[in-house]
Protein backbone atom coordinates (compact mmCIF):
# COMPACT_ATOMS: atom_id res chain seq x y z
CA UNK A 1 0.00 0.00 0.00
CA UNK A 2 2.86 2.08 0.64
CA UNK A 3 4.40 1.72 -2.90
CA UNK A 4 1.11 2.47 -4.55
CA UNK A 5 1.07 6.06 -2.41
CA UNK A 6 4.27 7.21 -3.48
CA UNK A 7 3.67 6.09 -7.29
CA UNK A 8 0.86 8.46 -6.98
CA UNK A 9 2.94 11.62 -5.30
CA UNK A 10 5.46 10.91 -7.78
CA UNK A 11 3.05 10.46 -10.36
CA UNK A 12 1.91 14.28 -9.33
CA UNK A 13 4.97 15.65 -8.81
CA UNK A 14 6.02 14.82 -12.32
CA UNK A 15 2.43 16.22 -13.98
CA UNK A 16 3.16 19.42 -11.65
CA UNK A 17 6.69 19.55 -12.69
CA UNK A 18 5.36 19.45 -16.48
CA UNK A 19 3.02 22.35 -15.79
CA UNK A 20 5.56 24.36 -14.43
CA UNK A 21 7.30 23.92 -17.55
CA UNK A 22 4.67 25.16 -19.28
CA UNK A 23 4.01 28.03 -17.65
CA UNK A 24 7.59 28.77 -18.03
CA UNK A 25 7.37 28.47 -21.90
CA UNK A 26 4.27 30.60 -21.37
CA UNK A 27 5.94 33.38 -19.55
CA UNK A 28 9.05 33.36 -22.09
CA UNK A 29 6.36 34.30 -24.78
CA UNK A 30 4.33 37.25 -22.76
CA UNK A 31 6.03 40.53 -22.81
CA UNK A 32 6.06 43.54 -20.13
CA UNK A 33 6.72 47.27 -21.13
CA UNK A 34 7.41 50.18 -19.21
CA UNK A 35 7.69 53.58 -19.78
CA UNK A 36 9.83 56.38 -17.40
CA UNK A 37 10.42 59.68 -17.31
CA UNK A 38 7.63 60.73 -19.36
CA UNK A 39 8.24 58.15 -22.64
CA UNK A 40 12.19 59.57 -22.79
CA UNK A 41 13.08 55.27 -21.52
CA UNK A 42 10.82 52.47 -22.64
CA UNK A 43 11.95 48.91 -21.81
CA UNK A 44 10.72 45.44 -22.73
CA UNK A 45 11.09 42.22 -20.70
CA UNK A 46 9.76 38.84 -21.26
CA UNK A 47 8.00 36.94 -18.55
CA UNK A 48 11.33 35.09 -17.94
CA UNK A 49 13.27 38.70 -16.49
CA UNK A 50 14.88 38.88 -20.04
CA UNK A 51 15.36 42.66 -20.94
CA UNK A 52 14.06 42.58 -25.11
CA UNK A 53 14.40 46.02 -26.07
CA UNK A 54 15.98 49.66 -24.49
CA UNK A 55 14.31 52.68 -26.07
CA UNK A 56 15.77 56.26 -25.77
CA UNK A 57 13.74 59.16 -26.74
CA UNK A 58 16.26 61.67 -28.63
CA UNK A 59 15.93 64.15 -26.67
CA UNK A 60 17.28 62.74 -23.54
CA UNK A 61 20.34 61.42 -25.50
CA UNK A 62 20.91 64.89 -27.16
CA UNK A 63 20.71 66.40 -23.81
CA UNK A 64 23.95 64.79 -22.92
CA UNK A 65 23.40 64.25 -19.38
CA UNK A 66 24.69 61.11 -18.47
CA UNK A 67 23.25 60.87 -14.65
CA UNK A 68 19.46 61.06 -15.56
CA UNK A 69 19.85 59.24 -18.80
CA UNK A 70 21.35 56.47 -16.38
CA UNK A 71 19.06 57.07 -13.73
CA UNK A 72 15.68 56.53 -15.91
CA UNK A 73 17.21 53.79 -17.48
CA UNK A 74 17.97 51.89 -13.67
CA UNK A 75 14.49 53.01 -12.67
CA UNK A 76 12.89 51.42 -16.19
CA UNK A 77 14.54 48.06 -15.51
CA UNK A 78 13.67 47.97 -12.12
CA UNK A 79 9.77 48.89 -13.04
CA UNK A 80 10.32 45.80 -15.41
CA UNK A 81 11.75 43.23 -13.07
CA UNK A 82 8.93 44.64 -10.64
CA UNK A 83 5.71 43.38 -13.33
CA UNK A 84 7.48 40.79 -14.66
CA UNK A 85 7.87 39.37 -10.78
CA UNK A 86 4.05 40.28 -10.36
CA UNK A 87 3.37 38.36 -13.66
CA UNK A 88 4.97 35.51 -12.90
CA UNK A 89 3.35 35.45 -9.54
CA UNK A 90 -0.01 35.42 -11.51
CA UNK A 91 0.87 32.79 -13.63
CA UNK A 92 1.88 30.31 -10.94
CA UNK A 93 -0.91 31.04 -8.62
CA UNK A 94 -3.35 29.77 -11.62
CA UNK A 95 -1.21 26.67 -11.50
CA UNK A 96 -1.09 25.87 -7.89
CA UNK A 97 -4.28 27.03 -7.21
CA UNK A 98 -3.38 30.39 -4.93
CA UNK A 99 -1.19 28.14 -2.89
CA UNK A 100 2.02 30.05 -1.88
CA UNK A 101 5.04 27.22 -2.29
CA UNK A 102 8.00 28.73 -0.30
CA UNK A 103 10.79 29.75 -3.22
CA UNK A 104 8.34 29.70 -6.09
CA UNK A 105 8.84 32.54 -8.08
CA UNK A 106 9.77 34.18 -4.86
Amino acid sequence: MLNKGLGGIFKQAQEMQSKMAEVQNELGQKKVEVSVGGGMVNVTANGLNEILAIKIDDELINMQDREVLEDLIIGAVNEANRKVKELSQAEMSKLTGGIKIPGLFG
